[in-house]
């Protein structure tokens, strides 16, 4: 089965998003030890449209940015050497207690230490995304778009997020894009906002040509039931995986594509990484294997990029899972916490598991 993209298009992916700084102590040392530190632009959507635009795809950012911010500049600068556009409002900070973008406040940890990250968002500029701040009609309808990427993390900011994401998607079936929906659930996100969006992530999962979610994800978002999370011995959870993904393509049929990652964690620094997928009734399964990771941050950000990369290319479905495992591997491998692979055959040179060095 193919997913047919709507041809004629400026953009083949188009991500919404919350852009933020991630700081992060150099040489894997623990945040609360620390002076130094690293900073890089980053939120987990541009983490997928990255693979995507490093490999030559067009791809357009949708955000909101706080006016004269140097922050915002910083996050610009990066998005532009990334090779995406761009397109948000300038919003006035309002004060030193106004708005700013978030920071995300992370070790990659080492060893038997696990990484630990701080989310600190107060006054987060993304969470002001409103649908009044962007012609749709223009984007979807006048450039074009192939795959629109959704995620539950900018689905459940704010009520005017959950709107804009509703609005998008919507705006993608009018004018014939794909939708793809990755369920990111967040429980601090959801608190006090259960009923609503459970309502709001059931229309866009039903409208969504792609649905992405781990275990956690689908049964939190969706209500559909599936394997408990996380454990050992992954692998033997196959079969109880796909039970879930086969309750997920009753609940929403018309989607084309569900895809979930296998993470089982060794140590900081080693995973067993693996991925299934069902395209139509077929099932495609990478069966977990081992990957060293310098940082985990991103990993299925960068599966995703590559499978939508993948089907942006018109590939066999075969191939979606096994190029998005590799560009999974590949943003675990790297400083950032997105994927910046040279070219293609890099990435099937990681699935295929060559690592000799390349002359």
């Amino acid at each position: 089965m193919s997913i047919k993209l709507r041809e004629n298009s400026k953009y083949a992916l188009l991500v919404p998003t919350s852009m933020g700084a991630r700081l992060t102590p150099v040489n894997g040392q623990p945040v609360h030890c620390s002076n130094t530190f690293t900073m890089q632009a980053t939120s987990a959507e541009t983490n997928v449209a990255s693979v995507v635009s490093y490999l030559g795809l067009p791809v357009k950012v949708l955000t909101t940015f706080v006016k004269g911010s140097p922050i915002a500049r910083f996050i610009k600068d990066n998005l532009a050497s990334r090779h995406m556009d761009y397109e948000g409002p300038e919003v006035d900070q309002g004060g030193p207690w106004g708005y700013r973008h978030q920071f995300n406040i992370a070790d990659s940890g080492i060893g038997a230490r696990g990484p630990r990250v701080c989310n600190d968002r107060a006054g987060e500029i993304g969470r002001t995304l409103n649908v009044k701040d962007f012609d749709l009609d223009r984007i979807f309808g006048k450039e074009g778009v192939q795959i629109v990427h959704l995620s539950g993390l900018i689905g459940a900011l704010s009520p005017e997020t959950s709107e804009f994401c509703l609005e998008i998607a919507r705006a993608a079936k009018k004018y014939g894009t794909r939708i793809s929906f990755d369920l990111n659930y967040r429980a601090t996100f959801w608190k006090g906002r259960e009923k609503e969006l459970s309502e709001n992530f059931a229309e866009i999962a039903a409208a969504s040509d792609i649905l992405v979610g781990n275990e956690e994800d689908f049964q939190l978002c969706l209500g559909i039931e599936g394997p408990e999370a996380g454990g050992k011995d992954i692998a033997a959870k196959i079969e109880s995986f796909k039970g879930m993904i086969d309750r997920v393509k009753t609940a929403y049929p018309k989607a084309s594509a569900f895809a979930t990652t296998l993470r089982e964690v060794v140590h900081t620094n080693c995973h067993l990484w693996g991925a299934i997928m069902r395209e139509g009734d077929n099932w495609h399964v990478v069966e977990p294997r081992e990957i060293a990771v310098r940082d985990r941050i991103g990993g299925g950000d960068g599966y995703v990029g590559g499978m939508l990369h993948a089907i942006l290319k018109g590939w066999e479905p075969e191939k979606w899972i096994q190029f998005g495992w590799a560009t999974g591997a590949l943003a675990t491998t790297l400083d950032t916490d997105y994927g910046q692979p040279a070219d293609e055959d890099q990435v099937w040179s990681i699935f295929e598991g060559n690592a000799r060095v390349k002359r």
